[in-house]
């Protein structure tokens, strides 16, 4: 993730009569404690402080702890994620007051600026990815969120927290960086590379399009098998046999309509090349942290169309509708749960996961 002219708050030390939290904190590549930090507090007019009730673990904070984004500090507590209950709100926030259930916005919007107005809050000048990267995130008790009105999104307290977390990122990005720039239309034929999360949410969205076959591309076994639960018409296991092979058998040699990435790897994108069809798009989700080959002498002549995207969170409203009304059930994406105080057991369970089969792990805070 990335963000233009982004925000960076300085650390303090001085918690003064505004009392303390506990929260995660990363010092260092392989390096994080769960500590004690100063509780936030207002800093600006359009700010908003929210008592976490409900926050998970992302593949980026995973990235985060192997050193792979500089902009993130020691001393920075992390998580981008979130649901929790508005503790306190500055002057100018006018559609939020204490005591609202609020969803988190992984991207953080201003609203006014020149990406913002071009529906880019992704590269918000004062906003962005910022939450646990430049500024505090949310695995903690408590955050500070700034342009709380055009960051927050009201949630009913009806509503399963364990779906509505998942709005806070994976959702979105799976739908509008896979699913939406790949302009999936009924009747297509997707292959989504990589059953994580990320993939699993946009076979979960891809569904609202009616898509004649979807199929799912992993090395693992267990993940390709909860993809068939959650609708994937067929799966390869890249482990046991050739996937370009296999999807190339199944579509009679014509390739799919549409390829996601969902990984982030050389090997994942290269996948989605070869198994392109003629008019076909790659619809790439994946941080892709080392350089990949295009292969335009093979690709060149073939009307393809390929596309890239950070999540701008546009569609967290379409989703949180769908979500209460039963269409979309991204719970069933949770594997493992956990007390925020246990997040240090929660990020080696995440970690680990081909040995645990961790796909989404919820951290829950009980009632101070």
């Amino acid at each position: 993730m990335s963000s233009v002219e982004i925000q960076v708050e300085h650390q303090t030390t001085d918690a003064g009569e505004h009392g303390v939290m506990k929260a995660l904190v990363y010092h260092g590549p392989g390096q994080r404690a769960w500590e004690t930090k100063p509780k936030p507090t207002i800093r600006e007019r359009g700010d908003a402080i929210v008592r976490i009730t409900t926050s998970t673990i992302c593949g980026t904070d995973l990235h985060i702890l192997k050193g792979d984004v500089p902009s993130v500090l020691p001393g920075r507590i992390l998580g981008h994620e979130g649901l929790g209950v508005i503790e306190a709100v500055g002057s100018n926030v006018g559609s939020f007051q204490p005591g609202d259930l609020v969803l988190i916005s992984c991207i953080t919007a201003c609203g006014i600026c020149d990406f913002c107005r071009r529906s880019m809050p992704s590269h918000c000048r004062t906003g962005g990815w910022i939450l646990g990267n430049t500024i505090d995130g949310t695995q903690a008790e408590y955050v500070r969120i700034p342009h709380a009105d055009t960051s927050l999104y009201r949630v009913s307290p009806d509503l399963d927290p364990e779906a509505v977390v998942l709005l806070s990122d994976i959702l979105p990005t799976a739908y509008e960086c896979g699913v939406l720039n790949g302009q999936i239309k009924p009747g297509d034929t997707v292959a989504i590379v990589g059953a994580g999360p990320i993939g699993l949410a946009a076979l979960l969205t891809a569904q609202l399009y009616s898509p004649s076959a979807i199929l799912m591309i992993d090395l693992d076994g267990n993940r390709l098998e909860m993809a068939l639960g959650l609708g994937a018409t067929g799966v390869v296991n890249s482990a046991v046999e050739d996937a370009v092979a296999r999807v190339l058998a199944i579509t009679d040699g014509a390739g799919v309509d549409l390829a996601i990435e969902a990984v982030g790897t050389p090997a994942a994108f290269d996948t989605c090349q070869s198994i392109v069809g003629a008019g076909g798009r790659i619809a790439n989700i994946g941080v892709h942290g080392k350089p990949v080959q295009l292969h335009l002498e093979k690709l060149w002549d073939r009307n393809i169309a390929l596309t890239t995207r950070l999540v701008d969170t546009v569609t967290t409203p379409l989703l949180l509708k769908l979500v209460q009304a039963g269409k979309l059930r991204p719970a069933g994406l949770v594997t493992h749960r956990f007390g925020l105080d246990d997040i240090m057991q929660a990020y080696d369970t995440f970690a680990d996961a081909a040995k645990t089969s961790a796909l989404k792990v919820i951290l829950n805070r009980g009632a101070d």
